[in-house]
């Protein structure tokens, strides 16, 4: 009898996007676009990748920011940090292509100024 020490595993290739990075950050399913960051006034960064798998496209956030040395202070920007990635979710969620349907001319919030 012949024991199998280890199982074959079959990925399918995805071929690469017009956005994606086409080097070491794409793997053989996964496409990975350049990285965009945006840096804080004070020691933070904000780092946003464009991912597709399995055919879904995400956007990949990672985000640091300086806390304060004063525990109740730290605490109070953590509880307001992870608010804000609520209020991002939802904002980004509600924005569905049907709504964008016929605005052609117009992008969201490039060249608008807050009322």
């Amino acid at each position: 009898m012949k024991a199998r020490t280890m199982a074959r595993i079959q990925r399918a290739e995805t071929p690469h996007t017009e956005w994606c990075a086409r080097d070491h950050r794409c793997g053989v399913d996964v496409h990975r676009s350049a990285e965009l960051i945006a840096d804080g006034p004070v020691g933070g960064r904000a780092v946003i990748t464009r991912v597709r798998a399995a055919e879904v496209d995400y956007a990949e956030i990672r985000i640091r920011v300086p806390l304060s040395r004063t525990e109740d202070t730290a605490r109070r920007q953590l509880g307001t940090a992870l608010h804000l990635c609520r209020e991002l979710l939802a904002a980004v969620a509600a924005i569905r292509p049907a709504a964008l349907r016929g605005r052609t001319d117009q992008r969201p919030a490039i060249g608008q100024r807050a009322a």
